[in-house]
């Protein structure tokens, strides 16, 4: 395991007093490691999991050649003249079983979706090209289609054999389906990732105390608990930790023997009491940055014990800002994903001017919508104060200004974080 120290020395440039967002992402990375221990788990449970294996597929799918539609079947071979083509009908092939005769040249079969083609037949024609030519005859016009057209090959999805899903998949429903059509009852995942979280401070009230003057009420534990939980990590909720060396080093103390990560929200900026700083120093190897970055430029990374700390800022919109970009793909890697990247950015044109400075990386809440002419549009909440949390409700993702980008004119493309990714 590489301290700090050893993380920064691999780091061109570091300078932990001006550190770019990029290399956030960077340190991190070397920072955490994945869990090993993983587990079984039925597929309805399945959701959210991260794959500890590869799932070889035990079956191809599908497992015959089967037809691609409603129509006829035949040999496509007929069709070479390239004129119109009349079949005699000899049979229905129905999904679920082989259809046991024999076709000959001219003759077809009736076939359903689904259904396996009949040995020979290499061609469905849907059932809408075709008119009737007789009591038990088709005509199928010139140039209707070609040989091959609507026929699934076996294994066309899956082959028996090969990979199915590959190790640090994330599972989502269409992957639980494919599991399921494999006749997989159950997955080898890695265990949820255990995460502990509390925020500090004498001025943050927890809900259910009375309002005093210059207090807070905690959101950013409630918004913190909220994009764990969707990250279906296993919570260890533990409160209000007020600015006590005691309390704290409990707190620290006890998050690090239950947890995989400790999240920490207040208590990182400068001129700040140093209660919180001092604990983490004293307890576990710890780095304190300045990230070129807004909101949320304080904040401190590093290890108590076997624990990742993430120390977050306490203004709610740099603790959302902060989990999103540099957090949330540590967390996944820990979790065992093989993807740590960022939600993906999409682009689209600003419908307003927008100041920004070269040398720090900006991240506005924006609220993007459909223009017109169909291509995404966005435009920036307002008030973009650290502390304005109503924001964040308005936005449906976040403006990324690049670190060396400048001011943005309307009609200018720039990037966006949704909130809500594929």
């Amino acid at each position: 395991m590489k301290t700090l120290d050893q993380i920064a020395a691999e780091l061109q440039g570091y300078d932990p007093q001006a550190l770019p967002a990029a290399a956030v992402n960077e340190f991190l990375a070397r920072l955490v490691a994945p869990v090993e221990q993983t587990e079984e788990v039925g597929i309805a449970d399945a959701l959210g999991r991260v794959l500890a294996r590869d799932v070889v597929s035990p079956i191809s799918v599908p497992p015959h050649d089967n037809s691609a539609m409603d129509g006829y079947a035949f040999d496509g071979a007929q069709l070479a003249s390239g004129a119109a083509l009349t079949l005699r009908v000899v049979g229905t092939a129905f999904a679920g079983k082989a259809w046991q005769g024999t076709v000959g040249p001219g003759e077809c079969v009736k076939i359903m979706t689904g259904a396996i083609m009949p040995a020979g037949l290499d061609t469905v024609v849907p059932q809408e090209f075709t008119r009737a030519a007789g009591e038990q005859a088709i005509e199928i016009p010139a140039g209707a289609l070609q040989r091959g057209d609507n026929r699934r090959f076996a294994g066309e999805d899956l082959m028996a054999g090969r990979p199915a899903l590959r190790q640090g998949e994330c599972l989502g429903p269409a992957a639980c389906g494919l599991l399921a059509s494999l006749g997989l009852p159950r997955a080898t995942v890695f265990r949820r990732l255990r995460v502990a979280y509390f925020s500090t401070g004498d001025e943050i009230l927890s809900l259910g105390e009375p309002p005093r003057e210059g207090a807070v009420y905690d959101s950013n534990r409630y918004t913190v608990r909220g994009l764990l939980a969707r990250l279906g990590c296993d919570l260890i909720d533990l409160g209000v930790v007020r600015d006590q060396p005691a309390l704290l080093e409990q707190a620290f103390r006890s998050a690090a023997a239950q947890a995989d990560a400790i999240i920490t929200s207040g208590g990182v900026s400068v001129g700040e009491a140093d209660f919180t700083k001092a604990m983490m120093k004293q307890l576990g190897d710890v780095a304190f940055w300045r990230i070129a970055m807004r909101p949320g430029r304080p904040m401190a990374v590093g290890r108590i014990g076997s624990s990742v700390l993430f120390g977050l800022p306490g203004n709610p919109v740099a603790v959302m800002v902060t989990f999103l970009a540099f957090v949330r793909p540590a967390l996944l890697q820990m979790m065992g994903c093989r993807e740590m990247a960022p939600p993906p950015l999409l682009r689209a044109r600003s419908q307003e001017a927008i100041r920004k400075k070269p040398g720090r990386t900006e991240y506005q809440r924006g609220i993007v919508s459909t223009a017109p002419d169909g291509s995404l549009q966005v435009r920036t909440t307002g008030n973009q104060g650290s502390g304005v949390l109503s924001s964040m409700v308005q936005a449906n993702g976040l403006i990324v200004l690049r670190h060396d980008q400048g001011n943005v004119a309307v009609g200018d493309e720039i990037d966006v974080m949704m909130f809500e990714g594929p």
